[in-house]
């Protein structure tokens, strides 16, 4: 059974989905079998990987609804073994159709539940908020990584998000837990940014990635490209960064 991994930040630029990009991407390239699922309406992970959607085709929506339909909505992508459940806009429409649902928080899990034992990994890039959506990713996921920016306005609402994890725990699945936070967009020539790292470690004892995500150029013009950095630049210093955060985290899955 593949580990579900859910990548969760209500605040907005913080590098959640290029995080879900390259971590699934790089994760592939050491051999995992990897599915990539974007329940972000704005389905920018689905672009990283080069896939867009048409309003005639089928994506996570479909499938929220009815999830028999699951397999004939997984996309491959440009990188090997990494296959992709895709987004569209209309995506956001879906939270309005789940309230009225039986087990509504529990609609991603069924879903996954049919092909989990395909992959090794399957990786959830949710939206930046704490609606309905992202309670179907936490409830889904075995582990949550958070990607946290190295400001201080990121910091902002970190309390709220882990109360929302806890009440998921108490309430809705209590095996779920933080494997760690990721900082993004780190500039170590700035003193702000090591400032908010040391403030970090009061947020998560213990839990913090070793591997620090550059601010990168690289890196934010793959996307664009329709490519994770692994095909984009893979030599670039944000390339190097996520090669090294997919190595420490199958050693961390390895320790548990």
């Amino acid at each position: 059974m593949g580990k579900i991994i859910s990548l969760v930040n209500q605040k907005g630029g913080v590098g959640k989905t290029t995080t879900s990009v390259n971590l699934a991407a790089y994760l592939s390239l050491f051999g995992k079998r990897v599915l990539l699922v974007d329940i972000d309406p704005q389905a920018n992970a689905s672009q990283g990987v080069g896939i867009r959607v048409t309003d005639q085709e089928k994506h996570i929506y479909h499938a929220l609804l009815e999830p028999e339909i699951l397999p004939g909505v997984i996309k491959s992508t440009i990188v090997d073994r990494l296959h992709i459940v895709p987004a569209q806009s209309n995506l956001a429409g879906a939270s309005v159709e789940l309230v009225e649902l039986p087990r509504r928080e529990y609609r991603l899990r069924y879903v996954l539940d049919k092909v989990r034992h395909h992959y090794d990994f399957i990786i959830i890039d949710s939206p930046p908020s704490l609606g309905l959506l992202t309670i179907n990713g936490l409830v889904a996921a075995d582990k949550i990584v958070i990607p946290v920016q190295a400001e201080y306005y990121a910091l902002e609402g970190l309390g709220q998000l882990l109360k929302t994890i806890n009440l998921v725990q108490n309430h809705l699945h209590p095996d779920l837990d933080i494997l760690g936070a990721v900082i993004t967009m780190f500039d170590r020539r700035n003193s702000l940014s090591k400032a908010v790292l040391q403030e970090l470690y009061r947020y998560f004892p213990n839990k913090i990635f070793r591997s620090v995500i550059p601010r990168n150029v690289r890196l934010a013009e793959a996307p664009s490209h329709g490519k994770p950095i692994l095909l984009y630049d893979p030599n670039s210093r944000g390339g190097r960064a996520y090669e090294k955060l997919a190595r420490e985290f199958l050693s961390l899955i390895d320790q548990l």
